[in-house]
């Protein structure tokens, strides 16, 4: 019934419920947290860990989408990438007075840094819906359960660092939803607009990825190792890689 629904729509219409289906399946990563009321340290440095070994399976996966396309623009693509967050997290560093909704300094700074990665990892997603759609509304739908999978474990891995630095689980699940939002407000444009916004796409993989990538070793893995032993941490993150694995390739 939904999908002879959604046919009598207009193509730019179906790009564009089908791109706000993947961005909302990011707060379904907040769901566990509605079970766990208290974390202990322990948990938070393991919960960084598994966040870890998340981003870094997506990390591997746009760059090996984006090699598909042009070695050299996602080579780019990666080097702006961690150049941007760097640059980012030295114009941020020692602000006491930064804010983000309950958290306030360090915390902040942290939920701000992932949330922006994310946030931009999403734009790239975004554009690969839109371009999806213009091979067939087949392909285009394939492509949109495909990151809709994709989304959960990355909402997980926002909701853990939120969650544990104090953000309730509503707002995290809020927060994982917002990272997401720029998937169908850039996804009907790159439909629309195929042969402008396909070479970009390389680019955009690279850049998410080189985004999270410097997130993962300069800031979730030092915090990993404060409060959890080095062989747990390990198993978190390899946890959170097979995790991934397993919902982009089983699910």
């Amino acid at each position: 019934m939904i999908t002879s629904w959604l046919n009598q729509l207009t193509p730019e219409w179906q790009v564009f419920i089908y791109a706000t289906l993947t961005a909302l399946a990011t707060g379904l990563g907040a769901l566990p947290f509605f079970v766990v009321k208290r974390i202990k340290k322990k948990w938070i440095s393991l919960g960084d860990a598994l966040a870890a070994g998340l981003m870094l399976t997506a990390s591997y996966r746009l760059i090996e989408e984006g090699l598909d396309y042009s070695l050299w623009r996602a080579l780019a693509g990666i080097a702006l990438g961690a150049i941007l967050i760097y640059w980012s997290r030295l114009r941020l560093e020692g602000r006491e007075e930064l804010q983000v909704g309950e958290l306030q300094g360090a915390n902040a700074l942290k939920a701000l840094m992932i949330v922006g990665v994310m946030t931009a990892h999403s734009f790239a997603e975004g554009v690969g819906v839109g371009v999806s759609f213009g091979g067939g509304q087949n392909f285009g739908t394939y492509i949109s359960a495909a990151i809709a999978i994709h989304n959960i474990p990355e909402g997980l891995a926002i909701s853990m660092v939120l969650v544990s630095r104090g953000v309730s689980v509503w707002k995290s699940m809020g927060w994982s939803v917002f990272s997401s939002l720029p998937q169908p407000l850039v996804a009907v444009p790159s439909f629309l607009f195929v042969d402008f916004f396909q070479p970009m796409l390389p680019i955009g993989l690279g850049f998410a990825a080189g985004a999270m990538v410097w997130m993962v070793v300069s800031e979730l893995l030092p915090d990993a190792f404060e409060d959890a032993r080095a062989t747990h941490a390990g198993l978190a993150v390899i946890t959170g890689l097979m995790l991934m694995i397993f919902l982009q390739e089983v699910i």
